[in-house]
């Protein structure tokens, strides 16, 4: 079925994120997908100003936005999801096994205030869940690997595939996170390469592939499984696991990875002010043994 929903994207370069503002235009209810918020790490400053581009093309297109879709909890950028939700009153949704993902990292930053049942969200999905967008149907597929609680979602003949696949020219995600899996990853990708050849793929991120001179993040079914370095028709899935096994021990953490966690496995929120106004975020140090 030809997708009828508009979608509009937003590139943060300096996170090399995609967000999307996807709307229906029969009812002019729209979502906001994986939106960034802006964070200084050196200074340790945030801004709104992606979230605002965002919230602006909306008012100028007449749009009322309903919901904040998170793919999975970001790595690499702070989620602006709280920010948007108190200027539109939108539901914020993450696949349900973020508990997992909650699990996992809470005890590495002995995170008290994190219960770990997924409650920071308004509403969690599980997989062949389906929501309305206006009058567009939103289809839920669960596409862990990268991490546990990784989701796609279908609009008609479009997927938002957050970090499951890249371009095809750059490949695929990393399965080296804690909870992270590149046999689950294979089998997530291949479930996406299954859909119809002509299904229009929307990626989160895109890193320019050496030769290309510009940023992109839209591809098709159909040209992922005849020209992904990582996953095009003919890739076994022990090819891929040793690929991505050598892949993923060469690249370095990411620059948001501590901060970033810690906030958007809360929804995108902060830690609770101290009492002097701040808000703090924690940075685990490990020693070798026997230093002080």
């Amino acid at each position: 079925m030809p997708s009828c929903a508009d979608i509009q994207a937003f590139f943060d370069e300096a996170t090399h994120t995609v967000s999307y503002l996807v709307s229906d235009p029969q009812t002019c209810q729209a979502a906001i997908i994986d939106p960034v918020l802006d964070y200084d790490h050196a200074s340790g400053k945030a801004t709104t100003a992606s979230a605002d581009r965002i919230l602006a093309a909306a008012r100028t297109r007449k749009l009322r936005i309903t919901w904040v879709l998170e793919t999975h909890a970001h790595a690499d950028h702070l989620s602006a999801a709280p920010y948007l939700k108190t200027r539109t009153h939108a539901t914020v949704a993450i696949g349900e096994r973020i508990r997992d993902v909650q699990r996992i990292f809470r005890p590495v930053f002995n995170l008290d205030d994190v219960p770990g049942d997924g409650s920071e969200f308004d509403r969690l999905f599980q997989d062949g869940d389906i929501f309305d967008l206006g009058s567009l149907p939103v289809e839920v597929l669960h596409t862990p690997g990268h991490t546990p609680a990784c989701v796609s979602y279908r609009i008609g003949d479009a997927v938002f595939v957050g970090d499951t696949l890249f371009m095809p020219d750059y490949g695929t995600a990393r399965a080296d996170f804690p909870g992270g899996d590149a046999r689950t990853l294979y089998r997530s990708i291949r479930r996406l390469l299954e859909l119809p050849p002509h299904t229009r793929l929307f990626m989160c991120h895109d890193y320019k592939a050496p030769g290309r001179t510009a940023y992109a993040w839209e591809s098709t079914v159909a040209r992922q499984r005849h020209d992904n370095v990582h996953v095009h028709d003919g890739i076994g899935i022990e090819a891929f696991v040793e690929m991505r096994r050598q892949r993923d021990a060469s690249l370095p953490a990411p620059t948001l990875l501590l901060p970033a966690i810690q906030v958007n496995i809360r929804a995108g929120r902060l830690p609770k002010a101290e009492s002097n106004g701040v808000h703090y975020l924690k940075i685990p140090v490990s020693l070798a043994t026997g230093q002080a």
